[in-house]
């Protein structure tokens, strides 16, 4: 293990200070003024209340922003495990000519800025797709959001699979088990944890996506964020939005916490 001096440990200290205070103070800001008992977000607080509170909670806009959202990553992220995984094991597992091309071209979503993704995609469904015919509505939100989140699947398990150790599934085939037991019992529980990380952070980040929403969603259609970028126009209506905040912050601590969890214990076989 690499051994620090005092004036590196002191830089290193200082450096990641810095990076936690401006990552973490804002939120602070935003979760103490959903308390606030004024009408406008500001600091120091004018003083303690529950009304935004009871305004966010019981507010419809919000339920149905809520559901789209979750509808919306869940339906991405089911699409991601699927199409993910096959894509790695395709990967890893046969050479065909092209290989390094297809690896490419499914990584390349999640490096494009979300703003080109969604123009893309959006003149994709209303100049090609709706002239004959083809009306993507919700579903076309879905499959959008599903382009990214299939990246988050595909490295996570082919990271996996390229440090799983292929005798065992050979010592499976040999002993009598077909392919479909041999999945089960053997190929799957090794790349379970990654596979699970890779999930809940595609929902994750289908969850808090905006850019590509913007561009894609139908109309009358918000999901949080979108509720959440349109409420900004309004003042008078900001502590609301930070309650709403504050529980994504809350909900957001979830996923993250069992992708670590996951990952931690793919590591650690």
């Amino acid at each position: 293990m690499l051994r620090l001096g005092r004036g590196a440990k002191i830089l290193l200290s200082t450096i990641a200070a810095f990076v936690i205070i401006c990552t973490y103070v804002p939120l602070m800001v935003i979760v103490l003024n959903s308390f606030n008992s004024s009408r406008v977000a500001g600091w120091p607080l004018d003083g303690f209340s529950l009304v935004w509170w009871e305004k966010a909670l019981t507010n419809p806009d919000v339920h149905a922003a809520v559901l789209n959202s979750v509808i919306v990553a869940a339906a991405a992220t089911a699409i991601a495990l699927v199409l993910g995984t096959l894509s790695s094991f395709a990967l890893q597992r046969f050479k065909f000519f092209g290989r390094d091309v297809v690896n490419l071209l499914i990584i390349l979503p999640i490096t494009l800025p979300g703003i080109v993704t969604g123009v893309a995609l959006s003149n994709t469904f209303h100049n090609v797709l709706s002239p004959i015919g083809i009306q993507v509505g919700y579903w076309g939100l879905i499959i959008s959001h599903a382009t990214f989140c299939v990246v988050m699947v595909f490295n996570n398990v082919i990271a996996r699979l390229r440090r799983m150790n292929p005798n065992l599934e050979e010592a499976s085939m040999d002993l009598g088990a077909g392919i479909s037991q041999t999945f089960r019992l053997v190929t799957f529980p090794q790349f379970r944890s990654a596979f699970i990380a890779g999930g809940l952070l595609a929902f994750a980040l289908s969850f808090d996506e905006i850019v590509v929403t913007i561009f894609t969603a139908p109309p009358g259609v918000d999901t949080l964020p979108l509720w959440i970028m349109n409420q900004m126009a309004r003042p008078n209506e900001a502590n609301q939005v930070n309650v709403v905040a504050t529980v994504i912050i809350l909900l957001s601590l979830i996923p993250v916490y069992f992708s670590q969890k996951a990952q931690q214990a793919s590591d650690a076989k």
